[in-house]
């Protein structure tokens, strides 16, 4: 009689080729309509699976975990962040917590890149501009911007992501500044001519441009708080591309309105997909919709590494990816 396999359930759409190979492996239960999960529809599914697969939009707290039957044993997530999971709850009942890491880096530091450039140039104001037919032709003085060769940049969060946006902030000739949990190994910081502020205060009051490149911890909540956000300069600019919640959204909008702070990039937002109607109104920003991972080739790798993950819990190892929250180890 052939071994049972595993009832995978998976939140939303995947790339086809994963969903595919899905069906082929385990008991694959796919999402075909791509419409959210409820948290009622979660607490179902934690309730016959053997595997969740969530993506970053599907809260797994502790009210939909209260659900979930001995049977649930791994929630192998579909994307790099675990803020969404109580990996405390789900610790408590013993069920192994997996992301997908590194695969999203290059994907995720273009866009940082991209939004590094877009804002000081006035990229997307101009060609709302065009769009809109009200482009009179070239003046001298018209749609001025500014230069980033030469300036300052202050990147928050020195992991994979914040290291490959260094490296290609370099290449425009931005002047690297870091702050980070742990200072980088020297041979980084030389290769990116990088420096190092311990202080976050003081890194903040001296940059041109800051990008934020940290994960979504109770530790980074606001991070950049009201109080951090008025230490930027007025001819700073601000780009995000790691999550919303980093930053208190509206202390950040106040100083735009008031011009306190030049411009900002964002990906992400605080309460997304809900977006602040005044930041929508704004000329000085650049709005993009949490599209920074999105290429197919990284989505595809991200289901790759989903497979990998399950397929090694099933088969009785460790996972290469297990999400360990550092603040429930032991002392």
């Amino acid at each position: 009689m052939p071994h049972s396999k595993p009832l995978v359930i998976v939140t939303r759409k995947l790339p086809d080729v994963i969903e595919t190979r899905m069906m082929e492996l385990f008991d694959t239960r796919l999402n075909v309509t791509d419409d959210p999960m409820s948290q009622a529809d979660l607490a179902e599914a934690v309730k016959i699976a053997d595997v969740l697969v969530p993506t970053v939009t599907d809260r797994i707290d502790a009210s939909v975990l209260a659900n979930a039957s001995a049977r649930l044993r791994l929630i192998a997530s579909f994307g790099t962040g675990w803020d969404h999971i109580d990996l405390k709850a789900a610790g408590e009942r013993g069920i192994v917590v997996t992301n997908t890491p590194g695969v999203l880096t290059e994907d995720t530091a273009d866009m940082t890149m991209a939004l590094i450039l877009a804002v000081p140039r006035r990229l997307t104001e101009g060609e709302r501009v065009l769009r809109a037919g009200d482009w009179r032709g070239w003046g001298p003085t018209w749609m001025l911007g500014h230069r980033i060769w030469g300036k300052r940049l202050g990147i928050i969060g020195m992991g994979r992501i914040g290291t490959a946006v260094a490296r290609r902030a370099r290449a425009f000739g931005l002047s690297i500044h870091y702050h980070n949990r742990h200072r980088v190994p020297e041979d980084v910081e030389e290769e990116l001519e990088a420096t190092y502020w311990e202080s976050l205060d003081q890194m903040l009051s001296r940059m041109d441009i800051i990008s934020v490149n940290c994960p979504h911890t109770p530790a980074t909540f606001h991070l950049l708080s009201s109080r951090r956000l008025q230490l930027l300069q007025p001819q700073s600019y601000i780009v995000n591309t790691a999550r919303g919640e980093v930053i208190d959204e509206e202390a950040m909008v106040r100083l735009l309105r008031e011009g306190r702070i030049a411009g900002a990039g964002l990906d992400v937002f605080e309460h997304e997909p809900a977006v602040n109607k005044t930041l929508l109104e704004m000329d000085n920003v650049v709005l993009l919709p949490h599209m920074g991972s999105a290429t197919i080739e990284g989505r595809i790798a991200m289901g790759e590494k989903v497979l990998i993950n399950v397929r090694t819990f099933m088969d009785g190892h460790a996972p290469p990816d297990r999400v360990i929250d550092e603040d429930l180890l032991p002392a």
